[in-house]
């Protein structure tokens, strides 16, 4: 099928709930990734950060292939090697207890509020202004964006909104019935928008000083993403619980909720489950993925390579008047317009460039840690292009 077949087929079987762009991408290598008719585009978006290691990465294929030939599923009502073997390697990469699996961002994101509610005996989570958890009715309560509560009706209660870089209003906020802070490393959806320096530490202080949890939301910055293995590296921290999912699976749907034991214990035999979390094909994926990242030195590449990148667009936000900010860590990084931005992501497309507009205003760049230099360079060629053409 050519793309116009295909976008057919999806008007007339399909819920409309994506904003997609007219592009049927059909096969990936690396940092590139070609349509149904064969043009050729570098991804600077990897699946909104979750092509980590790139397309099509052999190690992961491999992996996900040969554990296909043994076993698929079982449920977690019995033991798997794999599960505990990936179980093992993400704490000891990132210093926690325990793992629980579970399948997407949202569902973990969950999963942890049901956590430090059973832990702490508490119900009230205080959350950010701008911040984004997923797409849950739960979660759309946590998320601090009106746009995505409009038209659901009633959400769950027990969540607070403060706004995210203050930490006196999150002191302030908590109550004796207040079980947890949530907060995301970066708000990565809601316009890359980096916490002030020192503000996740002072969270983390406040936590302590008021016996309440500090749940980091990791979804987007994990697994080099920022140029540190976790976000929460590069802020100097330890949360008692941090969420993981989009690039754990090098593309295949795996997340999890990371643990301090302590914490992570007041999860008793029934208080949690899924069906396919920690699925054996998941978990070979993830296992190979992490594996890929370190082994191949991709979160010292990220870093290396998103300051190249940042550099460069600095330099073009110099020249233009149009770009307000560029911000971000490693290749996780955000330039900002004084003008809505989708306009540009569609002309970059035909270019051969995939990049996203967030906030309206905001472009992300989110491309493979595995992506080379060359590549960057003619990013960086078509956006100069770009900003030419709309500036004249």
């Amino acid at each position: 099928m050519n793309t116009q077949e295909i976008m057919d087929l999806e008007k007339e079987y399909m819920m409309h709930t994506f904003g997609r762009l007219p592009i049927a991408l059909n096969n990936g290598k690396g940092a590139l990734v070609w349509d149904v008719e064969g043009k050729e585009y570098i991804d600077c978006f990897a699946g909104i950060a979750v092509n980590n290691v790139g397309h099509a990465h052999p190690r992961v294929a491999a992996a996900i292939s040969k554990q296909a030939e043994k076993l698929i599923h079982c449920s977690n009502i019995y033991y798997t090697e794999i599960q505990v073997e990936l179980a093992r390697l993400l704490c000891e990469i990132s210093s926690y207890d325990k793992v629980f699996f579970a399948n997407s961002g949202a569902e973990v994101n969950e999963g942890a509020v049901k956590l430090a509610r059973k832990y702490t005996g508490k119900n009230d989570i205080i959350t950010m202004e701008n911040s984004f958890h997923g797409r849950t009715l739960s979660m759309v309560a946590a998320t601090g964006q009106h746009k995505y509560k409009e038209g659901v009706g009633i959400l769950p209660a027990g969540y607070k909104h403060v706004p995210f870089g203050d930490s006196e209003a999150v002191s302030d906020a908590i109550t004796p019935n207040t079980a947890a802070v949530m907060v995301e490393a970066i708000q990565g959806e809601g316009g890359v928008i980096v916490p002030p320096e020192g503000y996740l530490k002072e969270l983390e202080e406040i936590c302590e000083e008021n016996d309440v949890l500090l749940i980091l939301d990791e979804i987007q910055t994990g697994f080099g993403r920022t140029g540190e293995m976790f976000a929460s590296e590069l802020f100097k921290i330890k949360p008692h619980i941090t969420t993981i999912a989009k690039a754990l699976g090098g593309g295949y749907p795996i997340a999890g909720i990371l643990a301090q034991e302590e914490v992570a214990d007041a999860f008793k035999p029934g208080d949690h489950g899924t069906t396919f979390g920690g699925n054996p094909l998941g978990c070979a994926a993830a296992k190979a993925s992490v594996e890929v990242i370190i082994n191949e030195k991709l979160v010292e590449k990220s870093k290396e390579m998103g300051k190249y990148l940042k550099s460069n667009l600095k330099e073009l936000k110099d020249e233009n008047e149009n770009m307000l900010d560029v911000r971000g860590y490693g290749l996780m990084l955000g330039t900002e317009f004084n003008h809505e931005c989708t306009d540009i992501v569609n002309m970059a497309a035909n270019k051969g460039l995939l990049l996203n507009c967030t906030a309206e205003t905001v472009l992300r760049f989110l491309p493979p840690l595995n992506i080379t230099k060359e590549q960057i360079t003619q990013t960086l060629s078509i956006f100069s292009d770009i900003l030419d053409r709309i500036s004249s």
